[in-house]
């Protein structure tokens, strides 16, 4: 019966045989999934609970949006989820970029150095920081950058690192996710000994992770193991497929205010910023939102094995243990990279018409291909794929709100690369 139904969807015998044999040998692996999904989901209801979140709280405010009784709760709860002192989760944050802007640009002073101990950071944060040059860089206001490249197997390079940190070395970001590159992304235990490493030789330097695409993925986040902040967007884990928009920054204190100060005015910080009717959405997309992780975290570990058993490069493998959404398959060509992008943009609920083409994006230095037929803009919690037009031709590929869907989409994709004889190994 299934058979037939992938059939209709226009998936071929081989490709859904493939599937199937993939699936057959990943039930332990979704078992494991599945219980660290019911321990997040407790832990986000015991923080609802805790703070008595009620009908009020879901109707939001215009204007000023002084005492939004539902806003103020709503970072209260992420605060208990992220066992820190504060929290600021705001529709005013459009994505991720801004958010890990808007923490470092107010966290940072003139004559400050920003620290990257895990190499080259995402592309769109080279012209927050000033790599590349452009208006309004930390670098335009007196803040210097250093980085400390990986070793070649991808660990922490623990003597750089020392010799890299200095008097003016202020704060110390991580990227937990790998961004652009082929490299593993890091388990919230590897960022707890990195940061307790840079903390032996200054302790008093702010740690921020950029948590992106990994919240919900293990019982414990990056915060729990000595993070000063952790920082992402509410259109991918943590918004659970509802939240329209918004970013969030849970911290200290001090941190967590001067973020405040920065994304409003001094003076006026927390006390304004209306919710403009989303926090419905933002409470029960962050309710869904470890449920849902796990459905993306299935559909990345089947994509892993699809793309294993063709002959493909997967960071990470199917067996690995995983710390974020994000599965990485080399298929070693533009032809591949484009037909997989097409396929997920046929298998999506939105625009499954659209032919998605590479084209330059702002924030990138390579044409960029990006498939996301999505109900939110941008969200890359949905089914999505995307990727730079350059060596070694990975694709990036992540999210689905159910596995089904997201299950569907890998065939798809893979029945893109099967019709154009694209695969080697499956004729």
């Amino acid at each position: 019966m299934s058979e037939n139904i992938y059939q209709n969807m226009g998936i071929s015998d081989p490709v859904f045989a493939l599937g199937e044999e993939v699936l057959a040998g990943l039930s332990e692996r979704y078992k494991e999934i599945d219980r660290i999904a019911e321990i997040n989901q407790m832990k986000v209801l015991k923080a609802l609970q805790d703070n008595q979140v009620s009908e009020a709280c879901l109707l939001g405010t215009t204007g000023y949006g002084y005492d939004d009784i539902g806003r103020d709760r709503l970072e209260s709860v992420y605060a208990s989820i992220f066992h820190t002192e504060d929290a600021l989760v705001r529709p005013q944050i459009t994505c991720g970029t801004h958010a890990l802007a808007l923490a470092l640009m107010s966290n940072l002073r003139p004559g400050d150095e920003l620290l990257s101990p895990v190499g080259k950071p995402y592309d769109t944060l080279e012209k927050v920081i000033g790599i590349t040059p452009h208006p309004g860089s930390l670098a335009e206001y007196g803040i210097t950058y250093r980085q400390v490249d990986l070793l070649a197997d991808g660990s922490f390079d623990y003597e750089n690192i020392r010799k890299a940190i200095n008097d003016k070395t202020k704060l110390v970001t991580i990227q937990r996710s790998k961004g652009y590159q082929t490299r593993p992304s890091f388990g919230v235990s590897q960022i707890g000994e990195l940061i307790s490493f840079v903390k032996s030789v200054k302790p008093e330097v702010t740690v921020m992770v950029d948590n992106c695409y990994g919240e919900f993925t293990e019982t414990i986040e990056p915060s729990d193991v000595g993070a000063d902040m952790v920082v992402g967007s509410l259109i991918k884990n943590p918004g659970g497929g509802f939240a329209p928009i918004g970013g969030y920054i849970a911290g200290k204190k001090e941190c967590v205010e001067n973020a405040a100060y920065r994304l409003t005015s001094p003076g006026l910080g927390k006390e304004v910023g209306a919710s403009l009717g989303v926090l419905r959405d933002f409470y029960q997309g962050l309710f869904l939102a470890p449920t849902v992780a796990a459905s993306a975290e299935k559909a990345a570990i089947f994509a892993a094995g699809i793309y294993e058993k063709l002959g493909f490069d997967v960071i990470p493998s199917s067996k690995e243990v995983r710390h974020d959404i994000i599965q990485s398959v080399v298929l070693r060509s533009a032809e591949r990279v484009i037909a997989f992008c097409q396929g997920i943009q046929a298998a999506s609920p939105v625009d499954s018409f659209a032919l998605p083409y590479p084209d330059d994006m702002p924030g990138y230095d390579s044409k960029v291909i990006m498939a996301a037929g999505n109900f939110i803009s941008g969200s890359s919690i949905e089914l999505s794929a995307d990727a730079p037009i350059r060596e070694p031709y990975a694709v990036y590929f992540q999210g689905g709100l159910t596995f089904p869907h997201a299950k569907y989409g890998i065939l798809r994709a893979t029945e893109e690369l099967y019709r154009k004889g694209l695969l080697e190994t499956l004729k």
